[in-house]
């Protein structure tokens, strides 16, 4: 075959490649999708992978699958989505852990946070909040009342996270700074052994995430002292912002969930599952059941451009966090 014939053959399936790509993306979806998740059944992430998988599939058509591929802070299902075709069927549920925190936690990743993924949508504000045993703390009513106990007795109290480097384990490193105590970390491998610890009265402290901290409070397990964002939570309109309850100005302390896709995903793909996203977690129905059960604060612009902005913003962010912390993870 001659040089012409070769380059002209090349060019050829080039071509045609190119346009049954272009004609799969016009096409998209006409199969099951599956977002992933990092982190267990019941986690924050999963609760809401399923609630969004259910509205996205009674949009696009097609069923939404959620896999949980737990592990590594979150860095497994991050890798297995980094290497899945970027065709418009696989998706991360994202947080700040995974791709803020986990950058300045771990010595070496398998992928880039930002450069092998695709932004897609950012999906709301993640609070933690600061949670006591009643039981083991009858008479600590207010984060006031927690710092004096903490200050006159430094060294002599800990707090439970659900697991080293993890956002429930960085707002408390965050709040020990600011307000000058020091208490123990005790790290748990996730978010019900943490939650058992603290109901065993084994830890002082939990700053838990919004969703499960919520139910526990309503449930009369444990008391809520202030909410990591600078407002009080819809869900928990009687426990104050830390800032205020603790004295702490300026203190603030959540993290973000988002959807990502795998790097170099079709511009017109991307672009639908954006703006479906975006509608359909803007619907009164959506934003009422993240509000009033999960704590979580809508997103006010959901779109890729501001996920991104963001995104790199917290990078930095959370890197001065995790330096403060002293927390590695090899």
């Amino acid at each position: 075959m001659s040089h012409w014939l070769k380059r002209t053959t090349g060019l050829l399936i080039g071509l045609t490649l190119s346009t049954t790509a272009l004609a799969q993306a016009d096409t998209w979806p006409t199969r099951a999708i599956t977002i992933i998740g990092g982190f267990p059944n019941g986690a924050g992430t999963d609760l809401y992978a399923r609630k969004l998988g259910e509205a996205l599939a009674a949009t696009l058509g097609v069923p939404v699958v959620v896999d949980s591929k737990t592990g590594a802070g979150g860095n497994l299902a991050s890798d297995a989505v980094a290497r899945a075709q970027p065709d418009g069927y696989t998706f991360l549920l994202a947080t700040a852990g995974t791709h803020a925190i986990n950058a300045a936690l771990y010595k070496k990743l398998s992928f880039d946070v930002e450069r092998d993924f695709t932004h897609i949508a950012i999906l709301g504000d993640v609070p933690n909040v600061l949670l006591i045993n009643v039981k083991k703390h009858p008479n600590i009513k207010t984060c006031a009342e927690l710092l004096t106990l903490l200050r006159a007795n430094p060294g002599k109290f800990n707090y439970a996270s659900t697991g080293n480097g993890a956002s429930t384990h960085l707002s408390a490193a965050q709040f020990a700074s600011a307000a000058k105590v020091n208490i123990v970390h005790v790290p748990y491998r996730g978010q019900g052994p943490a939650m058992t610890a603290l109901l065993a009265g084994d830890v002082d402290l939990f700053f838990n995430q919004s969703a499960p901290a919520i139910a526990s409070i309503k449930g009369g397990l444990n008391i809520g002292l202030a909410v990591t964002t600078p407002e009080r939570l819809e869900a928990l309109p009687g426990v104050p912002a830390m800032a205020q309850a603790c004295a702490l100005p300026g203190f603030e302390s959540s993290t973000w969930y988002g959807l990502l896709a795998p790097a170099k995903l079709s511009s017109t793909i991307a672009t639908k599952m954006s703006a479906t996203v975006a509608k359909v977690i803007s619907t009164p129905e959506f934003k009422k059941w993240l509000t009033e059960t999960q704590g979580i604060t809508p997103a006010q612009d959901p779109s890729p451009q501001a996920f991104a902005k963001i995104h790199r913003a917290d990078l930095a962010k959370w890197a001065e966090i995790v330096r403060i912390s002293g927390a590695q993870v090899d």
